[in-house]
């Protein structure tokens, strides 16, 4: 059986995106191997989205990357992550299917660092619910 091959996007590919490569890479590494990037990358991974994924055991050194390092690259599924209600999902040009699986952007989470987390741990959880859930399911 070969390995499959996802592309995970969003905008800036700093939280969603990256916590969703992580975890798709630590939980289904025999079937996936995941990648993220965005249309508009920050930059750098938000310090809360690998805190988040080190309470689990998992350490990603993931770099944020634009879409375009990707536009040659072939994938069997290209996943967006973008919550569609607040923000505009990047459209991907290359191949592979393409699906919409929504999440809130934790990174505009309001209130103390503990209430922070808990939104970044929920989006955590979700991502890993749903995304997994749905690559076993190919």
């Amino acid at each position: 059986m070969s390995i499959k091959k996802v592309l995970i996007l969003c905008t800036g590919n700093s939280c969603r995106s990256q916590m969703a490569e992580a975890l798709v890479n630590h939980f289904l590494p025999d079937q996936w191997q995941a990648f993220s990037a965005g249309t508009r990358p920050a930059g750098f991974i938000h310090p809360l989205a690998l805190q988040v994924l080190e309470e689990i055991g998992i350490h990603h050194n993931g770099l944020s990357k634009s879409t375009d390092a990707f536009r040659a690259e072939n994938f069997d599924v290209v996943i967006t992550v973008c919550d569609d209600a607040a923000e505009n999902c990047p459209v991907w040009l290359g191949k592979g299917k393409r699906v919409h699986i929504g999440f809130p952007d934790p990174a505009l989470a309001q209130g103390s660092e503990e209430e922070k987390l808990a939104v970044f741990r929920h989006v955590r959880d979700d991502i890993r619910a749903r995304i997994l859930e749905y690559l076993k399911a190919i």
